[in-house]
């Protein structure tokens, strides 16, 4: 896969479009300096994540012996279960047993809500399936810059466009990534298929 369908389907999975409305809720109490500095320290945490689940999640799902088909088709069932609760995002997606008030470290912003279970399983498929690993480094990356501009800018975006404009856009991501999703698991389908045939 290219740097650039990698870099996609990275900022797709972290969802940073849908998390603003979040990620503003849980700060509002902060002064704009300190909301800065949280998203910032927030960010790095859930990088580290990504960072820790590339270099690891790649060799330990080849010691379990797990076959290349079966890798790319649990991706794309993982991806497409991602995209299915980005165009159907549930009513209140904050975990009210997550967060008990005050100034939130870790836990909900860096993981769940960024570094999640779906995000860091895609971060391994991808270590495991692709042979170079800086490509998939440098698509984590760019695509964790982004999503950290999206939210820097959370406020700017919220008080110019309309809640239903960022619906939208958030319910078009995820149509994308329902393609990118659908076009993995026919790849491993294939590739299951090929090699019970040899």
């Amino acid at each position: 896969m290219s740097l650039f369908s990698m870099t996609l389907t990275f900022f797709l999975v972290l969802d940073s479009v849908g998390r603003m409305v979040d990620f503003n809720h849980l700060l509002n109490e902060l002064s704009p300096e300190r909301k800065r500095w949280v998203i910032i320290r927030e960010m790095l945490i859930a990088l580290g994540l990504l960072v820790a689940f590339h270099f690891f999640g790649g060799p330990l799902i080849n010691a379990l012996g797990l076959t290349p088909a079966t890798i790319r088709i649990a991706g794309g069932i993982v991806m497409f279960l991602i995209a299915i609760k980005m165009i159907f995002p549930a009513a209140n997606r904050l975990s009210s047993g997550a967060y008990r008030g005050g100034e939130p470290f870790i836990v909900p912003l860096a993981t769940p809500m960024i570094a999640g279970p779906s995000t860091l399983a895609t971060v391994m498929f991808y270590a495991s399936t692709e042979s170079r690993s800086w490509t998939v480094l440098t698509a984590i990356l760019i695509a964790w810059a982004l999503s950290l501009l999206v939210l820097w800018l959370a406020n700017h975006f919220q008080t110019r466009l309309n809640p239903k404009a960022l619906a939208a856009i958030e319910r078009l991501m995820g149509l994308l990534l329902t393609l990118l999703a659908v076009e993995t698991f026919l790849k491993g389908l294939r590739l299951f298929l090929w090699t019970q045939s040899h």
